[in-house]
């Protein structure tokens, strides 16, 4: 199985059976260790290349659009929205100098902080876009420290929604060794990576790697295998990690979601990676790259 991934194995508390406790909440807060993490418009914000995180509960007192993160090494983690404000705003208010998405900035950062980074930017993200009801159109609340709205007309509770995906390498029926790969519309020249594609209401996991490895390369898969998952809220995936066998090694790429697909050596994968002014097969904080790595290493 997949380990060590970006964005989880996050070493913190969530405290969800007390979350509803808005004393609590409050008193955390109010707190002189209190840590806030803020960032706008879905971007961290940074001093000197560095996350800010804002401490003490003097900080806290100037800040709206908190959420509650979680208790991590005894001390209480919230995150705070400042996309309301224009970017010299923010930055003035945070005693930052710039402004990043996570991603752009993974490699400079522990995976823990990636982890923190992007969990506060889903929930900051569903509370900024959950302002209104979807059932009466009702003005919504937050509550249990931002990861519930309530609407204030009808009652309904919301909470924050998981689009799950699957990601899967399919590997070749037949001797040598040979993975598919496929380049996607809009992806940079000569970049092939794994197929991905959401998951649809009505199937399972294993249903929607099946079909959307036949819809888009239009290759057929039997054995489907679990690999491993990766939180991906950008803003609010979750990332489901398989290998795939085909039955047979036609491909017949519906030009749409991708433009050419092939079955590549772990020699000529291998070649790709090395290449430094060729464009890697996948992001290098994604699932996709342990999934490429583990088969080239051999790993069932």
């Amino acid at each position: 199985m997949i380990s060590a991934l970006h964005y989880t194995g996050l070493a913190l508390d969530r405290a969800g059976p007390r979350r509803a406790n808005a004393a609590w909440i409050d008193g955390l807060r109010a707190g002189p260790d209190a840590q806030v993490i803020p960032l706008w418009r879905d971007q961290c914000l940074l001093a000197a290349a560095e996350p800010v995180i804002l401490t003490g509960s003097q900080a806290m007192g100037e800040l709206d659009n908190v959420v509650f993160l979680g208790i991590s090494a005894d001390i209480p983690v919230f995150a705070c929205d400042l996309s309301a404000l224009d970017q010299q705003a923010a930055l003035r208010l945070s005693g930052a100098d710039d402004a990043a998405d996570v991603r752009a900035i993974v490699g400079a950062i522990s995976t823990q902080q990636a982890g923190m980074f992007a969990y506060a930017r889903g929930l900051l993200h569903w509370q900024r876009r959950q302002q209104f009801c979807g059932c009466c159109g009702g003005r919504c609340e937050p509550r249990d420290g931002g990861h519930v709205r309530a609407c204030q007309d009808c009652d309904v509770l919301h909470f924050p929604r998981i689009e799950p995906a699957i990601i899967v390498l399919v590997e070749h029926p037949d001797d040598p060794r040979r993975c598919l790969l496929g380049r996607h519309a809009g992806a940079l020249p000569g970049r092939f990576s794994t197929l991905a594609g959401f998951v649809e209401i009505g199937e399972s996991l294993e249903d929607a790697v099946c079909r959307e490895v036949a819809e888009e390369a239009g290759v057929v898969v039997g054995e489907v295998s679990y690999q491993g998952s990766q939180a991906w809220p950008f803003p609010a995936g979750l990332m489901v990690g398989f290998r795939a066998l085909a039955v047979a090694a036609e491909i017949r790429v519906d030009g749409a979601e991708l433009t050419e697909a092939r079955w590549f050596t772990a020699e000529e994968v291998s070649a790709r990676i090395a290449d430094e002014s060729a464009s890697p097969p996948y992001r290098v904080d994604s699932i996709g790259r342990a999934l490429i790595e583990d088969w080239l290493s051999g790993i069932k």
